[in-house]
């Protein structure tokens, strides 16, 4: 079959930086799916995009779709045709339906379930350049954009106003309207360097034709890595380390088509302004990657990434130092203003501001957190002083004009302040920690009263929207309890907290009270619990069968919780794991079975009824063990206390291999069960491994 390449390009204005790598993506997976329902085989795809367009090459791209074989079955043959051998209305009719005037012209087939009649048409293939425009406009349709724009009296919408289209199939332009544009072969350089059109005479040439003769670095991925590689060099040069962000990386690269790297410089003094107030301002404000020395300390230098290639770029540096320093200037005053007052002459301002209408101002909330970190300070032997103090100071730094300008700072700020005030310094590092984990992968709080701040607060505000009836729903989580809920897992997890998740829970309920309306709070919130904690084991690779195994028997701590799960998935490695899971699983339906027929187990073995030599067996390496593992329960040491309990695969098999648990003599069956139930409910102290899929 013929191929050739085929270039889609899309020339805008400007596109929403922020916006374009997804755009691009999206647009490729469109033309990717479009190719799949079409049927049409081709080669790699690739992608390009800058500011200005959005582009995709397709390799090897078939001139037509194959031809098919259409079949279709009609009616059974017994209900085709009357006993006088002519035609019913059911085979005329489907006759008609495939465009054919007579039963005649179809054909029959016969298998070992019947016979039927049988359409079979050759479908001739498309070509391809009858498919291509319907299924970009269907790929543009499809984009992830919210809100849409017209321009000029056009009735075309998209993220920004077109200006060109390409569609070139080979050396053939394939002529449409796309967007309220006429599709061609001509695209466009660098806005500044090349505004000219430049004529793309095959797809294949189209980015090194950009790059060579439009100053445009079309590839969004090579543009990436230049880009990172010239602040590198440039940070290297000024005896520094460019402190690279990939979110702000990938922002930079969208925002230009020619990258060049520039490197500026501010004042020093500005560094006794905290780093982080200077970095934001930097980051989300001005675009400019920042630089630390060889100790991680930020140095009076910024980069900044130009999307021209000046002929002075001395003017472009003394133009961004001019634009950064009264940005820095603000975060100077912010920070020398907000020192005046101290953090805790904010704490009455708090009952200005609204958490929530049901659950009342941030004054309620603080006070109620403090009062629960208090208790949770008490259960961990931490400072419950510095708990609560730590509480009533955590929503104050809201108030400052720092975090009112920058409010990514929130808790940054509140330490630092909360350090200058005398505060002790784990009250101050709280401020900080109560927001951790942040986001997936986050760091977790390392102070105890940062610890019991974080879950507090997160607690707090997760019962609160339960008990108000506000869970929730599909995407919908305004409050992000789903993150909160995990955030306080990890920290009671990962810190190794001996936590009782129902006793905070209750805790918590308690010191909301009566602005609580919903019913059964505390089910609701630890079932809610109990599905983070699933999701938290399934990202790390644990399987939905062991986390099951484990939440059988109900363990309400989840650092216990966590102790069970790596011990069942150790235990499974094991070469005696499936014969034992195996054997749970049938003494698991023996027992239930004698429970459904009213047969009661006594509640210790008889040794004097211990006939059989497998059963006698058992019994006797079943108190051995058991004096060796309950110390090992007790202690919550699972994992090697498992791992002596598979010694016994070899006589519980021998038990199952000759010995009849249901036998008609009562007190031997009665003894048999007791032994089994004794079995079982020593794995029962970690999990209930019947649960355990093969």
């Amino acid at each position: 079959m013929n191929t050739r390449d085929l270039l889609i390009e899309i020339g805008t204005e400007e596109l929403p930086p922020k916006a374009l790598k997804r755009l691009s993506e999206a647009f490729g997976a469109g033309i990717r799916d479009g190719l799949k329902g079409a049927d049409l085989s081709h080669g790699e795809l690739s992608l390009y995009a800058s500011p200005r367009r959005l582009a995709v090459l397709v390799k090897d791209l078939a001139e037509a779709q194959a031809d098919k074989i259409i079949e279709r079955r009609g009616p059974a043959l017994l209900a085709a045709f009357g006993e006088d051998g002519c035609p019913t209305k059911a085979a005329e009719g489907f006759a008609r339906s495939c465009g054919l005037s007579s039963v005649d012209d179809l054909d029959r087939i016969e298998t070992d379930k019947g016979a039927w009649l049988m359409y079979r048409a050759e479908q001739p293939g498309q070509p391809t350049a009858d498919l291509i425009p319907d299924m970009v406009r269907t790929a543009l349709d499809k984009l992830p954009i919210p809100k849409r724009m017209r321009w000029g009296a056009l009735e075309a919408e998209f993220v920004r106003p077109v200006h060109w289209a390409v569609l070139l199939f080979g050396d053939e332009v394939i002529k449409t309207e796309i967007l309220a544009v006429t599709s061609g072969r001509e695209t466009r350089g660098h806005r500044f360097h090349h505004p000219d059109t430049l004529y793309i005479a095959e797809p294949e040439g189209y980015a090194p034709l950009l790059e060579t003769e439009g100053y445009v670095v079309a590839d969004f991925a090579v543009r990436r890595e230049a880009v990172r590689a010239q602040v590198l060099e440039a940070a290297e040069a000024l005896g520094g380390n460019a402190v690279i962000d990939e979110n702000l990386l990938d922002e930079v690269t969208a925002m230009v088509e020619w990258p060049t790297a520039i490197a500026g410089d501010f004042e020093a003094r500005f560094l006794n302004v905290p780093a982080e107030a200077l970095i934001s301002t930097m980051k989300t404000n001005q675009k400019y990657f920042h630089i630390v020395d060889a100790n991680g300390k930020l140095m009076p230098h910024f980069i900044t990434v130009a999307n021209i290639n000046s002929r002075n770029p001395e003017l472009v540096r003394e133009g961004n130092e001019r634009v950064i320093r009264p940005r820095l200037s603000d975060a100077e005053f912010f920070w020398i203003q907000d020192r005046k007052h101290r953090l805790d002459s904010h704490i009455e301002r708090l009952k200005t501001i609204l958490f929530q209408k049901q659950l009342g101002t941030l004054y309620d909330k603080v006070g109620r957190v403090a009062g629960l970190a208090g208790d949770i300070a008490d259960s961990l032997d931490a400072n419950r002083v510095w708990a609560e103090r730590a509480a009533w100071l955590a929503k104050c730094d809201l108030m400052t004009e720092m975090v009112y300008e920058f409010p990514e700072l929130q808790g940054i700020m509140g330490r630092y302040y909360a350090l200058h005030d005398g505060e002790a310094e784990e009250v101050a590092l709280a401020q900080d920690e109560q927001y951790l984990p942040r986001f997936a992968g986050d760091g977790l709080p390392a102070t105890p009263t940062g610890q019991v701040l974080a879950i507090a607060d997160k607690l707090d505000t997760i019962v609160g929207m339960f008990g108000i009836g506000q869970p929730p729903t599909g995407s919908k989580d305004p409050f992000a309890l789903r993150r909160a809920a995990l955030g306080l897992l990890r920290i009671i997890i990962e810190r190794q907290l001996p936590l009782d998740l129902p006793a905070l829970i209750g805790r918590a309920v308690e010191g909301l009270g009566e602005r609580l309306t919903a019913k059964d709070v505390d089910p609701q919130v630890f079932d809610f619990m109990m599905d983070r904690l699933r999701a938290y084991y399934h990202d790390i690779g644990v399987s939905p069968d062991v986390f099951d195994a484990v939440h059988a028997q109900r363990p309400t701590q989840p650092y216990d919780f966590d102790r069970r799960v790596r011990a069942v998935n150790h235990f499974r490695s094991l070469a005696e794991a499936d014969s034992l899971a195996a054997a749970n699983k049938r003494i698991s339906n023996i027992l239930r079975q004698a429970d459904e027929k009213g047969i009661e187990a006594p509640s210790e073995v008889d040794a004097a009824r211990l006939v059989e030599v497998a059963e006698k067996t058992l019994a006797e390496r079943l108190a051995e063990l058991e004096q060796e593992v309950t110390p090992l329960f007790d202690a919550r040491d699972y994992e090697p206390a498992l791992a002596r309990l598979a010694d016994l695969r070899e006589a519980v098999n021998h038990f199952f291999d000759d010995v009849m648990v249901m036998v008609d003599d009562e007190s031997l069956r009665g003894n048999r069960l007791a032994l089994l139930a004794k079995l079982r409910s020593l794995f029962l102290r970690v999990a209930d491994l019947s649960r355990l899929q093969g």
